[in-house]
Parts: structure tokens; sequence; C-alpha cells
């Protein structure tokens, strides 16, 4: 994870059409792995992935790949929620920052 001093996060839910669950998680599966392949710090939750990084465009481009990898995985259309903190002269509050003192045992 290259991610020393972020600037930006984002958090982004992707809910794509789906036959049924079964392709509804391998389609959102896919979507995590592209993001994961992009080398940043990154946190899967239960609804939605978090990515933090020190390049704006770069996450800005990745959400919306998001999009288009979910689309090439079979879903008819995709929606996404998306909440996005930039800080460009300063850090922000870490993914480690927020969730460290919850990680279980």
């Amino acid at each position: 994870m290259k991610t020393q001093n972020p600037k930006a996060s984002v958090a982004i839910q992707v809910l794509p059409s789906a036959k049924n669950q079964d392709d509804l998680i391998r389609i959102v599966d896919e979507v995590i792995a592209f993001i994961k392949s992009k080398g940043l710090k990154c946190h899967v939750g239960p609804f939605e992935t978090t990515i933090e990084g020190e390049d704006y465009n770069e996450l800005m481009d990745i959400v919306k790949e998001c999009q288009h990898v979910a689309i090439r995985a079979g879903a008819e259309r995709v929606s996404a929620y998306v909440k996005i903190v930039y800080r460009p002269d300063g850090e922000i509050l870490s993914i480690d920052k927020k969730i460290s003192k919850h990680a279980e045992a």
C-alpha cells in the first residue's frame, strides 16, 4: 500500500443489477479486486469499500472505472454511492486512525 500522507479518501458502494445474489456477489467481488489491484490503502466493509491516497484524480479515476468493471462483469446497469473527503493542503484522518481501535483481536 503506497499511501504515506493521504490527502483524499473515497468510500464507494457499488450496486450492480444482477440476476441473483451469487451474480451480485461475483460482480462486486470483481470491483473490489480492481480496487485492490491499484495498490492503495483500502478497507472493505459490508456496505462499501474505502480507499485513500495522495492523488485526488487517481481516486476519481478509480471511482469512475468501478462502474465500467461492473458492466464488463455482466451488470446491465450499476448505481454507486460515493463519499469523498479531500484536503489538498494537509493530511486527512486515515483509515487506520478511524478504525484501528475497533479491530477485532
